[in-house]
């Protein structure tokens, strides 16, 4: 279990994070409000490859959304004749 850690902002209103939580969860995050408190997400460097990471048990394919287009684009013309 991690242990919380106190932050606070700076005259300019920047947040600092300890150096092991960017080590773990990188620079850059979205800030999202959420019932009465604030969270921040991290940002992934390749959010495509981070998403097929995180869904990767809930996808039958590892096709890309190209690849994708193509067949479906391609079983249309098959059902249209």
């Amino acid at each position: 279990m991690k242990v919380m850690t106190k932050t606070e902002t700076d005259q300019q209103g920047r947040l600092y994070l300890p150096k092991e939580l960017r080590e773990e969860y990188g620079e850059k995050y979205r800030i999202v409000p959420f019932k009465g408190e604030i969270r921040l997400i991290p940002v992934a460097e390749d959010p495509v490859s981070d998403l097929r990471e995180r869904t990767k048990t809930l996808r039958k394919s590892d096709k890309s959304v190209e690849e994708l287009k193509e067949e479906a684009r391609e079983k249309l013309k098959e059902e249209a004749g």
